[in-house]
């Protein structure tokens, strides 16, 4: 059986793994990895073992024994619930790729939803809902049908649910579409998988093409990387004179996107403007903002109003 669950299933080596993550915690990362290593000599096939073993190599500069544990990781777990390859994309061991596994974002925010919020809104000033609300707001339109793309725990819903009749949401995430139900203003909550052409996405499934006069995607287009299946997606959702309201991490100058340290996405404006009319949507309204904290420093972002022009 494929041993890539948090832990290993030998009493021994979980327990070097919790003193191993203890030394981490306390600054001796060197020292975590030995011991880990220890514990990797008891279960060789416990793919989240290795990758924290990766972790602790990484931050006690042994980038190259890093690479090879995540690499290990890697041949253990095919699926990449860790994201290893992201990480040996920022360590230069391969290509950055274009998107994400999408089993890494759908455990990532499965595990993350429970205290999501409180994180992210509580200790990180995360703001996108509300500025990305007062850009449609300002529309002064009412919508009979907005699609929030990527809806996470739902902080979008009732931002909009005024200038909305119906409100459908979609997330890989079954536990965040727990927490926006509880929000009680979401009209349909499905999965989907925003990196997915249209009609593999789950999105069309039994509900019609064109039919939304509102699309948003709030703090969701920095797990993608490559944009255009959200933007082809969004193409086939979007009715004539819809709006697009979105959000993206700025990476800047240039005319691409880049993985950052956080394993996240940035976009460059150029970037997201050439998406815009390569899929048929006139840009209304830019906003450079700050998004949120990381690691206690501002990241910068870029809010996108934009409508469906023909």
């Amino acid at each position: 059986m494929q041993q890539s669950q948090l832990t290993s299933g030998d009493v021994i080596a979980d327990r070097r793994a919790d003193y191993a993550k203890m030394l981490d915690e306390g600054g001796e990362p060197d020292a975590a990895a030995e011991l880990m290593e220890q514990a990797l000599e008891l279960t060789p096939g416990w793919a989240a073992g290795w990758y924290r073993l990766a972790t602790y190599r990484e931050k006690a500069g042994h980038r190259t024994e890093a690479a090879e544990a995540y690499r290990k990781t890697l041949a253990l777990d095919p699926d990449d619930i860790f994201g290893a390859t992201l990480k040996l994309a920022l360590l230069g061991e391969t290509e950055t790729p274009d998107q994400p596994p999408s089993r890494y974002v759908e455990r990532l925010f499965d595990d993350y939803a429970g205290r999501f919020e409180t994180s992210l809104v509580d200790k990180l000033d995360y703001s996108v809902p509300q500025k990305l609300a007062a850009l449609v707001t300002s529309t002064g339109r009412h919508y009979a049908l907005a699609v929030d793309l990527g809806c996470g725990t739902g902080l979008l819903g009732p931002e909009i649910a005024g200038q909305v009749a119906r409100l459908e949401g979609y997330d890989l995430s079954q536990n965040m579409l727990a927490k926006a139900e509880e929000k009680q203003v979401y009209a349909l909550l499905a999965q989907a998988d925003l990196s997915l052409k249209p009609e593999a996405s789950g999105i069309f499934s039994g509900e019609p093409e064109s039919r939304a006069d509102l699309v948003t995607a709030a703090d969701v287009l920095m797990y993608l990387g490559n944009l255009e299946s959200v933007f082809l997606i969004t193409a086939r959702l979007a009715a004539s004179g819809a709006d697009f309201a979105f959000s993206v991490e700025d990476a800047g100058e240039g005319d691409g996107f880049h993985l950052a340290p956080s394993l996240r996405y940035a976009h460059s404006e150029a970037y997201v403007r050439g998406l815009c009319a390569r899929y048929g949507f006139d840009v209304l309204k830019i906003e450079k903002t700050t998004i949120r904290k990381d690691g206690g420093k501002p990241v910068s972002g870029i809010l996108f109003l934009t409508r469906r022009n023909g």
